[in-house]
């Protein structure tokens, strides 16, 4: 059975920074692409960043380039999304999901970006 388990999100101020993990485990971790993705209140759901299975190419959307770095260790089944310079617009629920493995998620972490 697939589970995704996100966590690491919470309350911070303008400026602060959060760091997301998300657990992967009941498929083959480490030859999927994954995605975090996010969805704010009332809004769709937004790519914000993508890792290569190897974790050797990352893309990010052009809201959070050069703030967010996503990364992974597949010898832990575990992805991770370091979030910098957060801004009020980065407040949503951020999800985890493997590229072409169907249409899996978390049950996702809120992150709230507010002074």
């Amino acid at each position: 059975e697939v589970q995704l388990v996100e966590s690491g999100g919470g309350l911070v101020q303008p400026g602060g920074s959060l760091n997301l993990s998300c657990a992967a485990s009941g498929f083959k971790f480490n030859i999927y692409r994954m995605h975090w993705v996010r969805q704010a209140p009332g809004k769709g759901l937004e790519l914000v960043s993508q890792i290569s299975p190897r974790g050797d190419w990352t893309d990010y959307a052009d809201s959070v380039k050069g703030r967010f770095t996503i990364s992974r260790d597949n010898a832990k089944n575990m992805l991770y999304l370091q979030m910098d310079s957060l801004k009020p617009d980065d407040t949503a629920v951020y999800y985890c999901t493997p590229v072409g493995l169907g249409n899996y998620r978390g049950q996702g972490t809120q992150v709230t970006v507010s002074s």
